[in-house]
């Protein structure tokens, strides 16, 4: 098994340095199927063995132990789940998918554990009027989880209802509390809602990660105006000059950060210096997280040493820190604008490192009790030991997400790469403009502009979207070679070739040559006189 985990990460590596679009894709696809979505689908699938009510779609705080008001981490124990469910939705048949979709809906219809007091929805379906009113809670920080979590949602089954939601709990709950900073003419948002609860980056990270996504989704402009000032604040007062976002550095902390960043520079209307300040600060964050500060010298601030994310703490909140950094670091690596110059290897440099933190995350792993008992230890260096009823939700939940977005990780990789290979070698093949107006042509062609398009712009969570375009172009680029085909494997007899008009399967449509017989005829493409002809 090591010696196959080292041959992989040897093509994945090749595969992401040379970024060339290769027949070895195959191998790697197969090898991250044998290994990381396997490994993936069996992570997550204990996990809700081990620590969901699956009658509820919410998680217990420890194996077997519910506690009331475990809030803002359920957002990140869903969000393992949605990460699994958009992996394999729409793709082969599987009834997994709607086992976790109804998850994910009966998460929502309890209101995420919510403890607030708000009254619970009575359907699965979030109610665009009142839904809203169920996220409401005490704890700005808890509420800008919540709200991410329902915009990942939205994304993921394609419902802008849940979108709505998302953007009714940041526009009547979390941006409310927000005040005007004179010294940096930003945004600060506090805490929670209490008299004198100052903003920290729990608060300000995430809401301008919030407000940048309902930018992108729902184009009002003055979401971009919020995320803007939400940032300069958190720039002004909270993020280090080092790397650091605070003091003491933590990995949750880190990867928001990094993430709103990275927002910030696809919707930014700023020059193009300020956008690039952006990209830099989104590295250098993850960077320094992994174990190199913004000058270039190791630390392990975050990290035990070996760019391994250390044992953050034991408590709920502590060991579900590495859960949120995980995703945010495989957007970078999947964002084709983040730079990959062979001067500047900032995706290559972050993916690597996730790589060795799967690595070593799994082999210390005990699957001895798949699937109803397997607990991820806090420190991903060594095997859980303790009793079971101490077993971390938050800690299982940290080491799932790692797998699982590793998996989408790769497979978007490979994905992608398929999907350009195809792309460029149905690139060449020359339409004959005499049947450019066939319906398979117009498929054909049709399927290389969206194939194009998603090539060029894909979004965080591509792995479907690569998927059916690659089968799309598929199907459409036979049809035409088979169009071709069929016409060329028309044969008439000397004697019979310029006697009569023929549709494409050999029938005699009619003994004249041409004629009233020709202006008659159907749209299509028939051989009249021994040629192809197209009838307009």
């Amino acid at each position: 098994m090591v010696k196959r985990f080292a041959i992989l990460l040897l093509l994945m590596s090749a595969a992401m340095e040379t970024f060339a679009q290769n027949s070895g894709t195959k191998q790697i696809y197969k090898l991250i199927k044998d290994t990381y979505e396997t490994k993936a689908d069996s992570m997550t699938r204990a996990f809700i063995q081990t620590f969901m009510i699956r009658t509820k779609g919410i998680f217990n705080v420890k194996y077997n132990y519910y506690q009331n008001n475990i809030y803002w981490q359920q957002a990140h124990a869903i969000d393992v789940v949605i990460y699994n469910y958009e992996r394999i939705n729409g793709i082969g048949t599987s009834n997994r998918a709607s086992t976790y979709l109804n998850y994910i809906k009966l998460w929502y219809k309890n209101k995420g554990n919510n403890y607030s007091g708000a009254p619970a929805a009575t359907v699965s379906a979030p109610d665009t009027i009142k839904g809203y009113k169920m996220f409401e809670n005490p704890y700005t920080d808890d509420m800008c989880w919540i709200t991410l979590t329902l915009l990942h949602i939205g994304e993921a089954t394609d419902n802008n209802a849940y979108s709505i939601v998302a953007r009714k709990v940041f526009d009547n709950y979390i941006i409310t509390r927000a005040s005007e900073d004179a010294t940096s003419g930003g945004l600060s948002l506090p805490w929670n809602n209490s008299a004198g609860s100052g903003p920290n980056a729990c608060t300000q990270s995430p809401a301008t990660l919030i407000a940048g996504k309902l930018y992108q989704k729902f184009g009002d402009a003055k979401y971009l105006d919020y995320a803007k000032k939400l940032y300069k604040y958190a720039a002004k007062h909270i993020v280090k000059s080092d790397g650091r976002v605070e003091e003491p550095p933590l990995t949750y902390t880190q990867g928001t950060f990094a993430e709103a960043c990275r927002i910030l520079y696809h919707i930014t209307d700023e020059k193009s210096s300020v956008k690039n300040k952006y990209r830099t600060l989104a590295y250098t964050y993850l960077n320094y997280t992994f174990g190199i500060d913004a000058n270039g010298n190791p630390n392990d601030r975050c990290n035990s040493g070996n760019n391994i994310l250390r044992h953050e703490g034991t408590n709920a909140d502590q060991s579900l820190f590495k859960a949120v950094f995980i995703p945010y670091a495989v957007n970078f690596v999947l964002d084709e604008q983040m730079l990959q110059s062979y001067d500047q290897p900032y995706r290559k440099t972050i993916y690597e490192y996730i790589l060795k933190n799967t690595k070593v995350m799994w082999q210390n792993l005990d699957l001895s009790r798949f699937p109803n008992r397997v607990f991820c230890n806090y420190d991903w260096c060594s095997p859980y030991t303790g009793a079971d009823s101490e077993a971390s939700m938050g800690a299982m939940c940290s080491g799932s997400s790692l797998m699982e977005n590793t998996a989408r990780m790769c497979r978007t990789i490979v994905n992608r790469y398929e999907l350009g290979t195809l792309l460029t070698t149905a690139k060449k093949f020359a339409v004959n403009p005499d049947y450019a107006e066939e319906d398979a042509f117009v498929a054909f062609e049709t399927a290389k502009q969206v194939a194009a398009e998603i090539m060029a712009n894909p979004s965080d969570y591509s792995i479907l979207e690569f998927h059916q375009a690659k089968e799309n172009l598929e199907a459409t680029y036979q049809a035409v070679q088979d169009f071709e085909t069929i016409i060329e494997k028309v044969q008439m007899s000397e004697s019979s070739a310029h006697d009569g008009i023929y549709d494409l399967s050999g029938r005699k449509l009619s003994r004249e040559k041409q004629g009233s017989a020709k202006a008659n005829l159907p749209r299509g493409i028939y051989v009249i006189g021994g040629r192809k002809v197209m009838i307009k």
